[in-house]
């Protein structure tokens, strides 16, 4: 058996032959002669090892062999004809990942206005937790990412910036305030994700760094802290897209903003590339 020479015609031509009960009509369906559909088949038999119909002067019928072939032959062939609808549509759809939050008070005016300027590309935001918030993954086309790319693979652009806001239980002292500074939080226990935040303990002095508590998601960062065991920092849009009873968000007023990136695949970019570029940065430039 030779499981390496099998071909989607030969797939495609038992499938057929199946389904229209014969060879005759297996050609006509394929558009070949009928001497072509009963070499193709012979030639997967010889692949296979395996005898897949069995054949009399007036029923042709699969064996339970090649019922099972033919089974997991629709499977492949249903993949293969998603992959072609998902490549041809590449130009169509428009998906953009994120790990935490999308654009913040942007995203609903970037998803209107994408949609009345270009509505032959389909938008679709798409949340995946990732240091390439799903580029790497293959899960979006373009990404927004709030730290260069370390993958080489990418291009990135800047579009905007970002507020750091500290994330606070409620009834936290500092939530009284109207802003804090990274020396009130130096006691406190942090919470970050390592692999997509932009929070890092680099951000404070060696000798007062607070200390650290790893977290993965952002509803797991919130629930701990509006219990009060941990703090958070973050980039402002978080603030806009997950308010949450029992947690507040006031501003670090002696900390750099973040940045917001849109990255792309360096050799493949999607043919809308540019055309996002330029609306994010026109949004992020709207006061």
């Amino acid at each position: 058996m030779d499981g390496a020479g099998v071909e989607l015609r030969q797939l495609r031509c038992l499938v057929a032959i199946i389904d229209e009960g014969g060879f005759t009509d297996a050609a006509a369906v394929l558009g070949v002669s009928q001497a072509a559909v009963s070499r193709t088949l012979a030639s997967l038999e010889r692949a296979l090892g395996v005898r897949l119909l069995r054949r009399t002067s007036r029923v042709v019928a699969p064996t339970a062999t090649g019922l099972r072939v033919a089974a997991h032959a629709r499977r492949v062939l249903g993949e293969v004809d998603a992959l072609v609808r998902e490549a041809a549509s590449g130009h169509t759809r428009l998906r953009i990942g994120y790990a935490w939050s999308a654009l913040g008070r942007h995203t609903l005016a970037f998803q209107r206005q994408w949609a009345a300027r270009r509505p032959e590309t389909v938008l679709q935001l798409v949340r995946v937790n990732s240091a390439s918030a799903g580029l790497a993954e293959g899960a979006c086309d373009m990404a927004v990412v709030r730290r260069p790319p370390a993958d080489r693979r990418f291009d990135s652009a800047i579009v905007g910036l970002e507020r750091r806001l500290c994330a606070l239980a409620a009834d936290d002292p500092l939530a009284r305030r109207r802003s804090v500074r990274l020396a009130d939080l130096s006691g406190r226990t942090l919470l970050i994700d390592r692999r997509t935040g932009t929070t890092t303990p680099e951000l404070w002095p060696p000798d007062a760094r607070p200390a650290t508590e790893d977290t993965h998601d952002v509803d797991d960062w919130l629930t701990v802290i509006a219990t009060g065991r941990g703090v958070g920092m973050t980039a402002e849009s978080t603030a806009n897209q997950y308010p949450r009873p029992g947690v507040v968000y006031r501003p670090v007023r002696d900390a750099e903003p973040v940045a917001v990136r849109l990255a792309w695949w360096r050799d493949d970019p999607h043919p809308a590339t540019q055309a996002v570029v330029e609306l994010l940065t026109e949004l992020y430039r709207t006061p």
